[in-house]
Protein backbone atom coordinates (compact mmCIF):
# COMPACT_ATOMS: atom_id res chain seq x y z
CA UNK A 1 0.00 0.00 0.00
CA UNK A 2 1.58 3.47 -1.08
CA UNK A 3 1.96 5.72 1.78
CA UNK A 4 -0.22 9.32 1.81
CA UNK A 5 2.14 12.24 2.11
CA UNK A 6 1.60 14.77 4.23
CA UNK A 7 2.70 18.45 3.15
CA UNK A 8 4.93 19.89 5.13
CA UNK A 9 4.92 23.80 5.72
CA UNK A 10 8.67 23.32 6.00
CA UNK A 11 10.66 20.83 3.53
CA UNK A 12 14.04 18.91 4.18
CA UNK A 13 15.24 21.61 1.68
CA UNK A 14 14.47 24.66 3.51
CA UNK A 15 12.10 25.91 0.81
CA UNK A 16 9.02 27.00 2.66
CA UNK A 17 5.42 25.98 1.16
CA UNK A 18 2.13 28.47 1.43
CA UNK A 19 -0.28 26.53 2.73
CA UNK A 20 -2.93 26.59 -0.11
CA UNK A 21 -5.98 29.64 -0.35
CA UNK A 22 -8.70 27.41 1.24
CA UNK A 23 -6.52 26.91 4.48
CA UNK A 24 -5.88 30.70 5.18
CA UNK A 25 -9.05 32.23 6.73
CA UNK A 26 -11.12 34.61 4.76
CA UNK A 27 -10.71 37.75 7.50
CA UNK A 28 -6.79 36.91 6.56
CA UNK A 29 -7.39 36.73 3.05
CA UNK A 30 -9.19 39.83 3.29
CA UNK A 31 -6.85 41.74 5.00
CA UNK A 32 -4.11 40.58 2.61
CA UNK A 33 -6.10 41.50 -0.42
CA UNK A 34 -8.57 44.44 1.18
CA UNK A 35 -9.38 45.82 -2.68
CA UNK A 36 -10.24 42.40 -3.82
CA UNK A 37 -13.26 41.84 -6.28
CA UNK A 38 -13.17 46.16 -6.48
CA UNK A 39 -12.67 47.76 -10.00
CA UNK A 40 -11.32 51.16 -10.26
CA UNK A 41 -10.31 53.00 -13.62
CA UNK A 42 -7.64 55.66 -13.17
CA UNK A 43 -7.45 58.18 -15.48
CA UNK A 44 -3.71 59.95 -16.13
CA UNK A 45 -4.96 62.86 -17.76
CA UNK A 46 -3.55 64.96 -21.42
CA UNK A 47 -0.87 63.00 -23.03
CA UNK A 48 2.91 64.08 -23.50
CA UNK A 49 2.62 63.84 -27.56
CA UNK A 50 -1.07 66.01 -27.57
CA UNK A 51 1.05 69.05 -28.22
CA UNK A 52 2.04 67.76 -31.48
CA UNK A 53 -1.61 66.30 -32.66
CA UNK A 54 -3.33 70.19 -32.95
CA UNK A 55 -6.08 69.01 -35.66
CA UNK A 56 -6.85 66.05 -33.18
CA UNK A 57 -7.03 67.39 -29.97
CA UNK A 58 -8.86 70.10 -30.89
CA UNK A 59 -11.33 68.46 -32.94
CA UNK A 60 -15.01 68.51 -31.19
CA UNK A 61 -16.59 65.74 -29.65
CA UNK A 62 -19.25 64.80 -27.24
CA UNK A 63 -19.22 66.20 -23.65
CA UNK A 64 -22.45 65.59 -21.81
CA UNK A 65 -25.11 67.70 -23.86
CA UNK A 66 -23.00 70.04 -25.46
CA UNK A 67 -19.34 69.55 -27.48
CA UNK A 68 -15.91 69.87 -26.54
CA UNK A 69 -12.42 69.46 -27.81
CA UNK A 70 -11.03 66.30 -27.73
CA UNK A 71 -8.61 67.24 -25.21
CA UNK A 72 -5.46 69.89 -24.69
CA UNK A 73 -2.35 69.97 -23.80
CA UNK A 74 -2.13 70.70 -20.25
CA UNK A 75 0.30 72.88 -18.30
CA UNK A 76 3.34 72.85 -16.84
CA UNK A 77 5.89 73.97 -14.36
CA UNK A 78 8.07 77.16 -15.09
CA UNK A 79 10.89 74.59 -15.32
CA UNK A 80 9.40 72.70 -18.37
CA UNK A 81 8.21 69.83 -16.81
CA UNK A 82 4.62 68.66 -17.97
CA UNK A 83 1.62 68.00 -16.57
CA UNK A 84 1.46 65.06 -18.70
CA UNK A 85 4.08 63.32 -17.35
CA UNK A 86 3.33 64.44 -13.44
CA UNK A 87 -0.11 62.81 -13.53
CA UNK A 88 1.39 59.76 -15.65
CA UNK A 89 3.98 59.29 -13.19
CA UNK A 90 1.99 59.66 -9.94
CA UNK A 91 -1.27 57.38 -11.56
CA UNK A 92 1.47 54.39 -12.11
CA UNK A 93 2.29 54.60 -8.06
CA UNK A 94 -1.72 54.39 -7.77
CA UNK A 95 -2.06 51.69 -9.85
CA UNK A 96 0.55 49.85 -8.61
CA UNK A 97 -0.42 50.36 -4.70
CA UNK A 98 -4.17 49.50 -5.85
CA UNK A 99 -3.38 46.59 -7.30
CA UNK A 100 -0.90 45.19 -4.72
CA UNK A 101 -4.17 46.01 -2.35
CA UNK A 102 -6.09 43.33 -4.41
CA UNK A 103 -7.99 45.84 -7.03
CA UNK A 104 -8.40 45.15 -10.79
CA UNK A 105 -7.48 48.45 -11.94
CA UNK A 106 -7.59 50.14 -15.62
CA UNK A 107 -6.42 53.22 -17.31
CA UNK A 108 -6.99 55.25 -20.15
CA UNK A 109 -3.80 55.31 -21.24
CA UNK A 110 -1.28 52.90 -21.74
CA UNK A 111 1.78 55.84 -22.47
CA UNK A 112 3.35 58.88 -22.34
CA UNK A 113 4.67 58.93 -25.51
CA UNK A 114 5.70 62.53 -27.55
CA UNK A 115 4.07 60.61 -30.53
CA UNK A 116 1.13 59.85 -29.20
CA UNK A 117 -2.14 61.64 -28.23
CA UNK A 118 -5.97 61.32 -26.61
CA UNK A 119 -7.64 59.85 -25.64
CA UNK A 120 -10.38 62.51 -26.57
CA UNK A 121 -12.23 63.66 -22.96
CA UNK A 122 -15.35 61.76 -24.10
CA UNK A 123 -13.88 58.47 -24.33
CA UNK A 124 -12.08 59.26 -20.47
CA UNK A 125 -15.62 59.86 -19.47
CA UNK A 126 -17.71 56.77 -20.51
CA UNK A 127 -14.41 54.92 -19.15
CA UNK A 128 -15.83 52.34 -16.61
CA UNK A 129 -19.00 52.66 -17.50
CA UNK A 130 -18.73 48.89 -19.85
CA UNK A 131 -17.12 47.23 -16.61
CA UNK A 132 -19.18 48.54 -14.11
CA UNK A 133 -16.31 49.78 -12.36
CA UNK A 134 -16.43 50.93 -8.51
CA UNK A 135 -15.15 54.60 -9.47
CA UNK A 136 -12.96 56.64 -11.31
CA UNK A 137 -10.07 58.78 -10.32
CA UNK A 138 -8.66 61.34 -13.03
CA UNK A 139 -5.58 62.80 -11.72
CA UNK A 140 -4.42 66.12 -13.12
CA UNK A 141 -2.50 69.29 -11.95
CA UNK A 142 -3.52 73.12 -12.41
CA UNK A 143 -1.46 75.72 -14.59
CA UNK A 144 -2.44 79.27 -12.49
CA UNK A 145 -0.78 82.62 -12.73
CA UNK A 146 -2.74 83.93 -10.01
CA UNK A 147 -0.30 85.38 -7.80
CA UNK A 148 0.11 82.96 -4.54
CA UNK A 149 -2.39 79.92 -5.87
CA UNK A 150 -1.44 77.29 -4.47
CA UNK A 151 -2.85 73.68 -2.99
CA UNK A 152 -5.25 70.56 -4.82
CA UNK A 153 -9.19 70.61 -4.79
CA UNK A 154 -10.93 68.04 -5.74
CA UNK A 155 -13.78 68.08 -9.00
CA UNK A 156 -17.23 66.14 -8.55
CA UNK A 157 -19.82 66.17 -10.72
CA UNK A 158 -23.37 68.28 -10.74
CA UNK A 159 -26.47 67.26 -10.21
CA UNK A 160 -27.42 67.15 -13.44
CA UNK A 161 -30.58 65.15 -15.26
CA UNK A 162 -29.86 62.95 -17.34
CA UNK A 163 -26.21 62.69 -16.85
CA UNK A 164 -24.93 63.01 -13.59
CA UNK A 165 -27.68 62.66 -11.45
CA UNK A 166 -26.95 59.61 -10.60
CA UNK A 167 -23.61 59.72 -10.00
CA UNK A 168 -23.56 63.09 -8.14
CA UNK A 169 -24.63 61.67 -4.95
CA UNK A 170 -21.73 58.84 -4.46
CA UNK A 171 -19.37 61.45 -6.26
CA UNK A 172 -19.82 63.83 -3.86
CA UNK A 173 -18.76 61.09 -0.99
CA UNK A 174 -15.24 59.95 -3.23
CA UNK A 175 -14.19 63.29 -3.30
CA UNK A 176 -14.50 64.50 0.62
CA UNK A 177 -13.23 61.05 0.83
CA UNK A 178 -9.96 61.91 -1.23
CA UNK A 179 -9.66 65.11 0.28
CA UNK A 180 -9.70 64.00 3.63
CA UNK A 181 -7.06 61.39 2.82
CA UNK A 182 -4.38 64.14 0.57
CA UNK A 183 -5.03 66.42 3.71
CA UNK A 184 -4.13 63.89 5.88
CA UNK A 185 -0.66 63.60 3.90
CA UNK A 186 0.03 67.03 4.66
CA UNK A 187 -1.21 68.52 1.33
CA UNK A 188 -3.05 71.85 1.36
CA UNK A 189 -5.90 72.91 0.25
CA UNK A 190 -6.08 74.86 -2.86
CA UNK A 191 -5.82 78.69 -2.13
CA UNK A 192 -7.65 80.36 -5.58
CA UNK A 193 -10.75 77.88 -6.09
CA UNK A 194 -13.10 75.74 -4.61
CA UNK A 195 -14.10 78.50 -2.26
CA UNK A 196 -11.48 77.61 0.21
CA UNK A 197 -12.81 73.75 1.08
CA UNK A 198 -10.97 71.64 -1.70
CA UNK A 199 -14.15 70.98 -3.17
CA UNK A 200 -15.32 72.03 -6.36
CA UNK A 201 -18.36 70.65 -8.83
CA UNK A 202 -18.63 71.19 -12.44
CA UNK A 203 -20.78 70.75 -14.97
CA UNK A 204 -19.02 71.05 -17.85
CA UNK A 205 -16.37 68.20 -17.94
CA UNK A 206 -16.98 65.63 -19.92
CA UNK A 207 -14.48 62.62 -18.43
CA UNK A 208 -17.62 63.82 -15.32
CA UNK A 209 -20.65 64.08 -17.04
CA UNK A 210 -20.34 61.06 -18.96
CA UNK A 211 -19.24 58.65 -16.52
CA UNK A 212 -21.93 56.44 -14.96
CA UNK A 213 -19.72 55.67 -11.91
CA UNK A 214 -18.72 57.56 -9.21
CA UNK A 215 -15.78 59.84 -10.44
CA UNK A 216 -13.96 62.58 -9.30
CA UNK A 217 -11.17 65.30 -11.11
CA UNK A 218 -8.47 66.09 -9.13
CA UNK A 219 -5.84 69.01 -9.12
CA UNK A 220 -3.11 67.68 -7.03
CA UNK A 221 -2.01 71.45 -6.52
CA UNK A 222 -0.67 74.28 -8.76
CA UNK A 223 2.18 73.67 -11.24
CA UNK A 224 3.05 77.38 -11.90
CA UNK A 225 3.57 77.72 -7.99
CA UNK A 226 7.82 77.31 -7.25
CA UNK A 227 7.03 75.59 -3.97
CA UNK A 228 4.49 73.07 -5.42
CA UNK A 229 6.36 72.35 -8.46
CA UNK A 230 9.49 71.13 -6.39
CA UNK A 231 6.94 68.94 -4.71
CA UNK A 232 5.75 67.52 -7.95
CA UNK A 233 8.92 67.16 -10.03
CA UNK A 234 10.50 65.38 -6.87
CA UNK A 235 9.94 61.55 -6.63
CA UNK A 236 9.23 61.38 -3.26
CA UNK A 237 6.67 64.48 -3.50
CA UNK A 238 4.76 62.42 -6.58
CA UNK A 239 5.02 59.22 -3.58
CA UNK A 240 2.96 61.37 -1.47
CA UNK A 241 0.22 62.38 -3.89
CA UNK A 242 -0.18 58.91 -4.52
CA UNK A 243 -0.24 57.47 -1.13
CA UNK A 244 -3.32 59.90 -0.74
CA UNK A 245 -5.05 59.19 -3.49
CA UNK A 246 -4.89 55.63 -2.48
CA UNK A 247 -6.14 55.96 1.21
CA UNK A 248 -8.76 58.50 -0.39
CA UNK A 249 -9.81 55.10 -2.54
CA UNK A 250 -9.24 53.05 0.08
CA UNK A 251 -11.81 54.83 2.27
CA UNK A 252 -14.45 55.39 -0.43
CA UNK A 253 -14.66 51.64 -0.93
CA UNK A 254 -14.45 50.47 3.10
Amino acid sequence: MRRRLVPALLLASGVALAPPASAVPVDAQRAAAPLAERTVVVDPGHQLGNRNFPARINAPVPAGGFTKPCNTTGTATAGGYPEATFNWQVSRRVVRQLRELGATVRLTRHSNRDDRWGPCVDARGRAGNAIDADLKLSIHADGSYAAGARGFHVIAPADRAPWTDDIHDSSMVLAARVRTALLAHRLGLATYVAGGDGLDVRSDLATLNLSDVPTVVVELGNMRNAAEARVMTSPRGRARYARGLVSGVRAFLG
